[in-house]
């Protein structure tokens, strides 16, 4: 993993925003018009939950940033206007989630969003 340069996206900035306490370098990454598609147990696929835009991406960041949990980026892959990335979780009670992601881009950022995720019970 290395960081690009120009408009090409910046997986370095991308590990520190997973990575990161709070949701604002991750939210760095994303376009003002950003769509994200989540499925998961709650939100299946024939009704994901949709968030439109940086404003309601932010409030999601935030959520989760507010919770007892570490994340971190496992994988990720770039090929032109397309990444993929792993991503891992850990509450502090011990609960894991495990997220996978296909963005996007454009201009280096973040336009569309799939992520599927999934945790224990």
């Amino acid at each position: 993993m290395g960081t690009a340069t120009g408009s090409a996206f910046d997986t370095e900035t991308l590990r520190r925003g997973i990575e990161g306490n709070t949701g604002n370098t991750l939210l760095s990454l994303y376009a003002d018009d950003a769509e994200i598609r989540i499925i998961d147990r709650n939100t299946q696929p024939s009704h994901p939950k949709i968030l439109h835009g940086r404003g309601e991406i932010a409030e999601m960041l935030d959520d989760v940033y507010r919770r007892d949990m570490i994340h971190k980026l496992d994988r990720c892959v770039v090929q032109g206007d397309h990444a993929a990335f792993t991503e891992s979780c850990q509450y502090g009670d011990g609960t894991r989630v495990l997220a996978e992601s296909m963005i996007t881009l454009r201009d280096g950022k973040i336009a569309e969003q799939i992520l599927i995720q999934a945790w224990d019970e």
